[in-house]
């Protein structure tokens, strides 16, 4: 008797590890990146889309080539998605001066997008991806393929941060201050 009460806490103590290991009580904390083998090509692809907009309007990314720009991979059936959406269209308005731009690329269909854009205005571009747009995030640092997953890109094309999961105001406040600060001229003496 004595072992199998043994026997059962090592398994529930397994499960539990198990458990803890894949649903993990904090999200993984948000870093600034470094360049990864491959990455380039992914982050060239991504810069250089051609996505529809809800209603059918093709849009270059490239048309936001020398901002910050902040790429959210979201889709309309995800609460933390949506959840993020209001903070980034507040920090849209703040950063737009400072030459940061979002772009929400939805994973989803144009008339679920359509729809939703229409009950939940954001201060941002909303635009349709399919299936290879998931496979390119993966490219970039998702290799999950959760979302919502943000990459914050510099003005000179280097990704600066990814994120798999909601962002709060204050961390994307915070990497877009890393990512827009200019370096420090050196004074001569």
């Amino acid at each position: 008797m004595k072992r199998i009460k043994i026997l059962a806490i090592l398994i529930l103590a397994a499960l539990a590890l198990f458990a803890g290991m894949q649903f993990p009580v904090h999200p993984p904390p948000v870093h600034p990146t470094p360049p990864e083998a491959g990455e380039a090509a992914a982050r060239q692809q991504l810069l250089g889309l051609k996505l529809p907009d809800p209603r059918g309007q093709e849009v270059k990314l490239e048309q936001w080539q020398g901002k910050t720009l902040v790429v959210n991979f979201w889709a309309t059936w995800c609460p933390p998605c949506q959840k993020e959406m209001p903070v980034f269209s507040r920090l849209q308005q703040a950063w737009r001066e400072r030459g940061v731009q979002f772009i929400g690329i939805a994973v989803d269909s144009a008339g679920n997008v359509e729809r939703f854009a229409d009950k939940t205005p954001v201060a941002y571009p909303l635009l349709v991806g399919g299936t290879e747009v998931m496979r390119l995030s993966k490219d970039l640092g998702n290799p999950s393929l959760g979302l919502p997953f943000t990459l914050i890109i510099k003005a000179d094309g280097q990704i600066h941060a990814r994120k798999l999961g909601g962002i709060e105001e204050n961390e994307m406040d915070t990497l877009l201050q890393g990512a827009t600060a200019s370096p420090v001229p050196k004074q001569n003496h």
